[in-house]
């Protein structure tokens, strides 16, 4: 038997030293990026969260979404919630700015209604505290329903079945169908509109191996660049509002002269501020911005690195980014379409003008 040389021994065990070494790094570096991780971000949790001041209940989830499928509150009768917060595309309807009453145009994207339970206040420009009072917005807005809330009482009147579906949801009060708990039963079936146990969430519950190696070196990159700065939380983006174009402006193209918050509070600070999206399903959820002038998700990122962060991220960078944003896909909320009452004589007849 040949017997090694003392000094091969050494180079083994040096070699042998070094990969253990290299190991023990990378497993350290892994485990200090998902510490980092868990210190910026939440996951969906497996269950709707509870409203406050609006406690659900199975019947008022249910009539909930009946009114989110319903045309009827809309002027024509043809648009519904859903018409532009479609559940089965991401909760958005895929057009720049949706389209309205009488094929108006409306001025912003709309936002997804995917997990805006988590948002601290619903529209771009926050104008919304909760979704109770969103959902009162489109139903009045010209360029969207264009209906009034005393319509929408006689539509929802007319028809015994919401009349009872009323009276079960908002026990004990003597006229439940108003506009006010229209909305209250939209937000409580909008809050079960949550998508959790995404790979991300997966990795911030403790799963290392959740995450491919793009997709770590995509999520460290998230960190290192500063993206986490307006995107954070438990709907990564959502909890705050931000200046778009903090190094530089975007194109007019994809401002399109909007100030987003400023015409909320006309406070000088707020010219160009909005609310930061949620990027959680964001590959489902284009096209992206304010103006949804953007429907590449690459495209969107690299405007961003350059207008926000002032940097210029390389074509493989960009690349690892979107595998990273790609795992914030959760689990789409399965919603069987409901069949609604049929209408009778008292029920207002759809107005195109």
């Amino acid at each position: 038997m040949k017997v090694l040389h003392k000094s091969k021994w050494a180079d083994l065990l040096a070699v042998a030293s070094f990969f253990a070494l290299f190991l023990t790094f990378g497993t350290a570096s892994a485990d200090a990026l998902q510490k980092e991780a868990q210190s910026l971000f939440k996951p969906i949790p497996a269950k709707a969260p509870a409203i406050k001041g609006n406690p659900a209940t199975p019947e008022k989830v249910e009539l909930g979404k009946m009114l989110f499928f319903e045309p009827r509150i809309s002027k024509s009768g043809f648009i519904s919630c859903n018409s532009c917060h479609n559940v089965g595309m991401g909760g958005v309807d895929y057009q720049p700015t949706s389209t309205g009453h009488g094929w108006k145009q409306g001025p912003r994207n709309a936002p997804t209604v995917l997990n805006s339970v988590f948002n601290v206040a619903q529209f771009w420009d926050g104008r919304a505290k909760d979704l109770a009072e969103q959902a009162k917005g489109p139903v009045q807005a010209g360029v969207e329903m264009n209906n009034t809330p005393a319509n929408v009482v006689i539509t929802l009147k007319s028809m015994p079945e919401y009349v009872d579906l009323f009276k079960k949801s908002f026990p004990g009060e003597k006229d439940p169908v108003t506009f006010d708990n229209m909305a209250k039963a939209i937000e409580v079936f909008e809050a079960t509109l949550i998508t959790p146990d995404s790979k991300f969430d997966q990795y911030l519950k403790g799963n290392t191996k959740a995450l491919t190696k793009v997709e770590s070196e995509g999520l460290k990159l998230f960190i290192d660049n500063g993206c986490a700065g307006c995107h954070s939380g438990v709907n990564v983006g959502g909890d705050d509002y931000y200046t778009m174009g903090v190094v530089e402006r975007p194109a007019d193209s994809i401002m399109k002269g909007d100030k987003g918050r400023f015409a909320v509070t006309n406070a000088k600070a707020d010219e160009f501020s909005f609310k930061s999206p949620t990027l959680r399903n964001i590959e489902l959820t284009g096209p992206y911005f304010h103006s949804g002038s953007v429907y590449s998700l690459k495209e969107a990122i690299s405007i961003m690195n350059v207008a926000q962060l002032g940097s210029k991220l390389s074509t493989t960078d960009i690349e690892k980014v979107e595998a990273f944003l790609k795992t914030l896909t959760g689990k789409q909320p399965k919603v069987v379409y409901p069949i609604l009452p049929a209408p009778t004589d008292l029920t207002l007849k759809p107005a195109l003008d």
